[in-house]
C-alpha cells in the first residue's frame, strides 16, 4: 500500500469536472422556476439592507435560513449525494446554519444593522451584490453553458457568499454564524482547485475578505477606546 503522504487532493476526488457541472444543469432544469424566487429574495435582502426598518434583521435572517435549508435538502441531499458520499455531511452543516440563523436572527433578534452603512458595510454590500449578480456569470464567462449557472438561494456557493456579506454588514461580527460559511468556502475552494477550475480562488478570497472585515469590526471598538 502506498504511503498516505504520496496522495494528492485529486486522488480523493470522486467525480470529474464534467459530472460536477452537469449536476448543476440537471438541478437547474428540475427546480425551474425557483431560481427566480431566489433572485427575488436576494433583491429583497438588498432593499432591506438599505432601509432602516425595525424588523429587517428578522426578515433577512428568515430569508437566508430558508435558502440554506433549501440548499441542504434539494441540492446536497437530493442531488450532490449521488456523486459525493460526503454530501450528507454538507447537508447537515447547511441545515445547522439555517437553524442558527433562525435562533440568532429571528428568535433572539441579534442580526442588527447600523442606520447607515459605514465603510465595512459598503464592502459587505458589495460582497452581497457580487454573489447575486456577478458570481452567476463566472461559469458562462469560462465557457460553461448557461444551464449550469449557480444562483443565490438555490446553489451553495453564491448563497454562502451572500450570507457572508450580510453577516459582515451587521453592527457587530457574528462569529457563531460565520464558522460554517467560512468552512464551506475552504471546502468549495479545495474542490474547484482539485478540478483545476479557473474560479477556484473565488471562495477563499471572499472568505479572507470577510475575515478581515469581521476582524476589523471586532478590533475597532478596542482601538477607539482610550
Amino acid at each position: 500500500m502506498s504511503e498516505w503522504w504520496t496522495y494528492s487532493l485529486s486522488d480523493f476526488l470522486l467525480f470529474s469536472p464534467r459530472t460536477y457541472y452537469r449536476l448543476f444543469e440537471l438541478y437547474n432544469v428540475a427546480i425551474w422556476p425557483l431560481q427566480i424566487v431566489g433572485l427575488a429574495l436576494g433583491v429583497a435582502i438588498v432593499g432591506l439592507l438599505l432601509r432602516d426598518v425595525a424588523w429587517r434583521g428578522r426578515a433577512i435572517a428568515a430569508a437566508l435560513a430558508a435558502c440554506w435549508l433549501w440548499v441542504a435538502w434539494a441540492y446536497f441531499q437530493k442531488r450532490y449525494e449521488t456523486i459525493n458520499w460526503a454530501a450528507g455531511y454538507f447537508a447537515v452543516g447547511f441545515a445547522i446554519e439555517a437553524l442558527l440563523l433562525v435562533w440568532s436572527g429571528i428568535v433572539l433578534d441579534r442580526l442588527r444593522f447600523r442606520p447607515s452603512l459605514d465603510l465595512a458595510g459598503l464592502a459587505a454590500l458589495c460582497i452581497f451584490l457580487f454573489a447575486l449578480f456577478v458570481h452567476p456569470l463566472i461559469g458562462p464567462l469560462f465557457g460553461r453553458p448557461w444551464l449550469q449557472v449557480e444562483l443565490f438561494g438555490v446553489a451553495p456557493d453564491p448563497t454562502v457568499v451572500a450570507t457572508l456579506g450580510v453577516l459582515v454588514a451587521g453592527h457587530r461580527p457574528h462569529w457563531d454564524l460565520l464558522v460554517i460559511p467560512l468552512v464551506w468556502c475552504a471546502i468549495s475552494g479545495a474542490t474547484l482547485w482539485t478540478m483545476q477550475s479557473p474560479d477556484a480562488l473565488v471562495m477563499p478570497v471572499v472568505a479572507a475578505l470577510a475575515l478581515v472585515l469581521a476582524g476589523w469590526k471586532t478590533l475597532r471598538p478596542r482601538l477607539a477606546s482610550p
